[in-house]
């Protein structure tokens, strides 16, 4: 016997042996799966998807179109599969000859067949071809329906790409080339370590399938996130206040309070050192403050808009006065809680109160006549379920907003995630952003109610009046100085609808800055990067079109430019202020115990 056949042996048993390790994990692994599957939640269908209604309107559209126009119809049906036949015979004529590669390929690039196998391998560019060229079918066919109104069709196209991009190669494993050569090389390792976590993302969600997005362990609040020194200076049932240290010797007179959303926590604004907002506040001299609204549980339940609006706003906006010994203070909303800040100004208009000096609106929206790409989810189909929920729960689960949101960038957000985290094993990033994102909040039963009924779906405050603590306020009763920076590409505040908004408030003094990117990275844009540009246009007379047209470019984060007008609404410099007085003690140091909620 020789050496060669005894390291063959030694081989072949360390295989087998491996082979017989990866079987009994998945063994268990099975076992865990089906436990966890068992605990899932029953979501109501209504919740699932859009009613029946929008797919019978389309299908009674098509049978329409069929009848009155079938020349139509053939020609689109005699075109696909003219592209499909001929596809298939250029390939076929290649293997004929002996040629293991693809016939010629014109479908459009698309970053989720990035390998090189979808380019190289016959097998996987036909299979990728194919899939393009049944997409684009599809996406004619709903554009070429005729007796649709504007929202069904719109609806429709969301909901038929929803489907197009289920069925992606990509999120299958006999058809994703990447998956299959990890498999390979690593004798089927990547598999087990895809189900391991898959299992531990059941199990951490009770039966919830929520693919991680980031890596929990990397990251710990007061650590490496939301690390600005700052204190809690104020608690109630609704939010804890926190004052940040200064970092210059003076500061300007005027305060800045920020009011994030609750919809998601407060560190989006404090994420690392290098992308952190407020920290860069308090770097240019201002005394910012926080709100870290509580995450609600089921007590919660009848807490409403006006709560939020007098508990929250009004109260916190009070108590900032008080430590700094101030008449006056800037404040800042952040999508949700913008809008709900542009209702509490416009109730202090009515109330005389002039405690807002000027204020700043992210991505805001308070015109919902064009709801953006978060309109789909917005009908009665859709809010009727979510009310049969908030009833029967007292809240909003964060499990349903974080869902939908994902659902608006399901290829980033669900299926890219889950075919490196599931079919190759790969553990998640360590993705400051991407935790946060993971890190949701409930929303109160009756408060999500008023917002999806009076606000998203009847357009109240920009029409005849939304009620708010007793009063009918409008949005014209906003009269304060006002910056509002929206993003070009944001998929839940429209930027055109934002600007709608800010056109129809009273107030004389207004600035828009329109950032590139999205939702959330075209306001945590730090100058440092470098990154994203934006553009200004001091004529808001125009209309959205043509103010984007006249727009000036700019380089880089809009952050300066947004300093620049704040520093003018914000006074002298007085002597810096350490956070909390004899009235506000120290409770916590920041990020303060509400944040840390589940």
């Amino acid at each position: 016997m020789t050496t060669n056949d005894l390291m063959g042996d030694a081989t072949s048993a360390h295989d087998v042996a491996k082979l017989e390790d990866n079987l009994a994990r998945v063994e268990e692994l099975t076992q865990r799966l089906l436990t966890a599957l068992g605990q899932a939640r029953q979501i109501a269908p209504p919740l699932q998807g859009p009613s029946q209604d929008l797919y019978l309107k389309a299908a009674t559209a098509y049978m329409t179109e069929m009848v009155n126009n079938p020349a139509k119809l053939i020609e689109h049906q005699l075109e696909f599969w003219g592209k499909s036949v001929k596809h298939y015979v250029e390939a076929q004529h290649l293997l004929a000859q002996g040629k293991l590669e693809p016939p010629s390929d014109e479908t459009p690039k698309d970053r989720r067949f990035s390998h090189e196998l979808w380019d190289t391998n016959p097998y996987f560019n036909f299979i990728k071809q194919q899939y393009l060229m049944n997409a684009a079918a599809v996406q004619r066919a709903v554009e070429n329906l005729e007796d649709l109104d504007s929202e069904e069709k719109k609806r429709l196209r969301y909901f038929s790409q929803q489907l197009v991009d289920m069925m992606s190669p990509t999120n299958f494993l006999p058809t994703n080339p990447e998956a299959l050569a990890l498999a390979a090389e690593t004798d089927g390792e990547s598999l087990v370590a895809g189900l391991e976590n898959l299992v531990a993302d059941l199990e951490a969600n009770d039966g919830d399938l929520v693919v991680t997005l980031a890596d929990k362990k990397a990251f710990k609040l007061g650590e490496n996130l939301a690390t600005t020194p700052g204190s809690v200076v104020f608690r109630n049932h609704m939010f804890e206040l926190i004052q940040y240290a200064p970092a210059t010797e003076k500061v300007y007179a005027t305060p800045l309070i920020i009011f994030p959303p609750w919809i998601n926590k407060f560190y989006i604004l404090d994420l690392k050192p290098q992308n952190s907002m407020i920290k860069w506040a308090v770097e240019q001299g201002y005394t910012v403050f926080i709100v870290s609204w509580v995450n609600p549980d089921a007590g919660y339940r009848d807490t409403s808009m006006s709560d939020y609006v007098e508990d929250g706003y009004l109260t916190a906006i009070n108590e900032v006065k008080k430590i700094c010994g101030v008449k006056k203070v800037n404040a800042v909303g952040y999508c949700i809680a913008g809008t709900t800040l542009s209702l509490t100004l416009a109730l202090m208009k009515q109330r005389k109160d002039t405690s807002v000096n000027a204020v700043t609106f992210f991505t805001t929206l308070t015109d919902f006549s064009d709801r953006g790409e978060v309109g789909v989810f917005l009908d009665d189909d859709f809010v009727d379920g979510i009310e049969a929920e908030v009833e029967q729960n007292g809240i909003l689960d964060s499990f349903f907003m974080s869902r939908t949101f994902s659902y608006l960038r399901a290829n980033d957000l669900i299926y890219g995630p889950a075919i490196k985290s599931y079919m190759m094993g790969k553990a998640p990033p360590a993705f400051d952003l991407l935790y946060w994102n993971g890190d949701g909040t409930n929303l109160p039963a009756k408060m999500s109610m008023e917002y999806l009924r009076g606000l998203c779906q009847d357009d109240k405050f920009a029409t005849d009046g939304f009620e708010i603590c007793g009063t009918t306020v409008q949005i014209n009763d906003v009269t304060a100085p006002v910056c509002a920076i929206a993003c070009e590409t944001d998929h839940i505040a429209a930027w055109k609808s934002s600007y709608h908004g800010v056109q129809k408030m009273g107030s004389k003094d207004k600035t828009f800055i329109l950032s590139e990117s999205g939702h959330i990275a075209g306001i945590v844009n730090p100058p440092s990067k470098k990154k994203y540009g934006h553009y200004t246009n001091p004529e808001m007379g125009l209309t959205v079109d043509d103010w984007y047209g006249a727009a000036e470019k700019h380089e880089g984060s809009w952050w300066p430019r947004w300093d620049t007008w704040l520093s003018q609404k914000s006074g002298k410099k007085v002597v810096a202020r350490e956070p909390g007085d004899a009235d506000h003690p120290v409770l916590a140091p920041a990020p303060g115990t509400y944040v840390g909620a589940k």
